[in-house]
């Protein structure tokens, strides 16, 4: 499964997507040729309390569309599609000027307890992390965090979600600015105040303790919790 991510950002993190700019893209995503499944992500209303919230606020939207092959997500690209014109700005005021960028990658799913949400659940929440890099070794990198990471991200309690995504080559033409990131994870909950509490729990002394372990890298990494609204092709 390939995964792209498209990012819009304010370095003055203020701005936001607004609700009827939110619903176009919505539409525009859900027109996308053999996306499998989009989500969108928008800061959350009022902040919660997590490990990270030196990080900021994150951004002001930003999008995960899934394909079944690298083929198809790169046939999506083209300078003509509906991919090129959300990262161009397509007409949504409130994403005007913003820095964007984007990400082809190769998704890992990881299993959980209970992957479907309550009934009534109106607002799941995802953690969004990156990891820049570069590591020393790339390769010895990746081996460590597969092997022990996930099997303690699983025990986040009532965690929906485990997925880790591995930079990849791609081709597009977009007018956006490519990221490089060497990893990005996402976890996801029932609503943001069940990710507070997930993340403020003894979970995260063995989850920091793991992090001393992984092999030299730079470029530290990024969390931030996001609303998440599914879009059906």
């Amino acid at each position: 499964m390939i995964s792209f991510f498209m990012t819009f950002s304010d370095p003055a993190g203020a701005r936001r997507i607004s609700p009827g700019d939110l619903d176009a893209a919505a539409a525009m995503i859900g027109s996308v040729p053999r996306m499998t499944e989009g989500l969108l992500f928008t800061p959350l209303e009022h902040p919660v309390e997590h490990p990270y919230r030196a990080d900021g606020a994150g951004p002001a939207f930003a999008v995960q569309l899934r394909f079944p092959d690298l083929f198809a997500c790169e046939a999506a690209l083209d300078r003509g599609g509906v991919i090129a014109v959300l990262a161009a700005g397509g007409g949504l005021p409130s994403l005007a000027g913003l820095d964007v960028t984007h990400q082809t990658m190769v998704t890992r799913s990881f299993s959980v307890d209970v992957s479907e949400h309550p009934e009534g659940t109106t607002s799941p929440c995802s953690y969004l992390v990156h990891y820049p890099g570069p590591p020393e070794d790339l390769n010895a990198w990746h081996l460590h965090y597969l092997e022990h990471h996930p099997r303690i991200m699983r025990t986040f309690p009532n965690v929906r979600q485990v997925e880790i995504y591995s930079g990849i080559d791609w081709v597009d033409r977009l007018p956006s600015r490519r990221e490089a990131h060497m990893q990005r994870n996402k976890l996801v909950f029932d609503s943001p105040a069940a990710l507070s509490h997930a993340l403020t729990s003894d979970v995260i002394q063995r989850m920091r303790a793991d992090f001393v372990q992984f092999p030299p890298f730079k470029g530290g990494n990024k969390h931030f919790p996001m609303l998440t609204r599914t879009v059906r092709p």
